[in-house]
């Protein structure tokens, strides 16, 4: 069984539990039809496209 040769300073045993709790920024894109911001490979939520195509009904017709 591995045991640790040496003993790890607290500074890299939190640099190394860090990264599981990392918080990564919502990547936004702009809509081809409207312009709007969308999460890539989602529906636009303003108009309903995808692709170059309509797949939803846009929001403002379902009001």
């Amino acid at each position: 069984m591995a045991v640790p040769k040496r003993r790890m300073s607290r500074s890299k045993r939190n640099m190394r539990r860090a990264n599981h709790d990392k918080v990564v920024p919502v990547q936004l894109i702009a809509c081809a039809n409207c312009g709007e911001p969308v999460i890539p490979h989602r529906a636009c939520a303003s108009c309903g496209h995808y692709k170059g195509r309509e797949v939803a009904a846009p929001k403002a017709a379902k009001a």
